[in-house]
This record gives C-alpha cells, structure tokens and sequence, in this order.
C-alpha cells in the first residue's frame, strides 16, 4: 500500500478521537508532519529489526497510533526519540509473542504429530480463548498485565510509566489474574 494512502488510513483513524480541542504538546499538523517525514524511516527501522515487510508495516502504523494516543505527553523536541522507542517496544512485543508461540509449539503434546490439525486446531481455540479473556478484563487490569506480562516490566516500573502506586498496580494485576484464572481454569 503506497504511503500516502497508509496516511490516509491513520489520519481517519486520529480524526474521529479529535474533538476538535487543544491537541497538547503535538498538534494535528504536527503529527501530519512528522507521519510524512519519519514512516519511511520507521518502518526500515522496524524491518531491519525483524525482517519482514508485513510486519514492518503493521508496526509503523501502530508506532503512530501510539503516538496520536499519547500526544498530550508528548514534547515536540523529543518526539522522534520517542517514535524509535514505541517501534522498538512493539518490535520487542512482537518478537516475545513469537518466542512464546514457537516455544509453546515445539513442546508439543504426546498425543499430537506435531503440525497435526487436531493439534492446529485445539492451538487456535485456546489462544482465541485467552485473547477473548485478555480483551475482556477491565482496562487497567488488562494494561497492568500486559506491561508484566509480554514487557516483563516490574511493578514499579508499571506505577512510574501509568504514574499511580505500587499498590494500585498489585490490585489490578491480582484482579486480572483472578479473571483470568475464573475463566480459564488454571493457575498462574
């Protein structure tokens, strides 16, 4: 998909969060700016890290829509820094996903050949399921345990990063495991 039309898609996307306010620190045209003059360079950067095109492309696209969702933090003079850090941290996520799901598959079950559909199939519904419990926890449980989780952050890095206790994040986290633990059936 050509460039401009990757534009297209995540301004249509930001337009409909604009509610026409004060847009902080990073303005519309300002982002606009820096989509045109640092995709290109973010999508190598996330293609040198992982080597796949596809991929690159989905995680440049996610980078700035992480960085639309976070304009009001944001300082303009360290804006581009702050890009090659959210590509990296998807980068890293993505490849941490990976990990777990090859690991997951090369242990294999005793019943199972292992690329059998049976196999294939069981795989999906189980990761369907955990996706749809993960989805559904409440919004701070499901980013304290996400951070934990696939970032491997501690708690306090997760209370400096949402800028709330330590304690507020060992709620949250027991929460999600609680709901996660209910509707799985298993223990963490």
């Amino acid at each position: 998909m050509p460039i401009f039309a990757k534009y297209q898609q995540c301004i249509l996307i930001f337009s409909f969060s604009n509610t026409g306010k004060q847009l902080g620190e990073l303005s519309e045209r300002e982002f606009q700016r820096l989509f045109t003059e640092m995709y290109s360079s973010i999508r190598n950067y996330l293609y040198f890290k992982l080597g796949d095109v596809d991929t690159a492309e989905d995680l440049a696209q996610d980078t700035f829509v992480k960085l639309w969702e976070n304009r009001k933090k944001i300082d303009s003079r360290t804006v581009k820094p702050f890009l090659y850090t959210i590509a990296g941290n998807l980068a890293i996520n993505f490849l941490k996903r990976r990990q777990l799901q090859y690991r997951f598959l090369s242990e294999g079950g005793e019943n199972f050949t292992r690329f059998s559909p049976e196999k294939e199939l069981i795989l999906k519904e189980y990761g369907d399921k955990v996706m749809s419990v993960i989805a559904e926890l409440p919004e701070g449980s499901r980013e304290v345990f996400l951070m934990n989780r696939l970032e491997d952050l501690k708690y306090k890095e997760i209370s400096e990063r949402l800028g709330i206790s330590v304690k507020a994040v060992e709620k949250r986290m027991s929460k999600a495991l609680q709901i996660i633990r209910r509707r799985l059936n298993l223990e963490l």
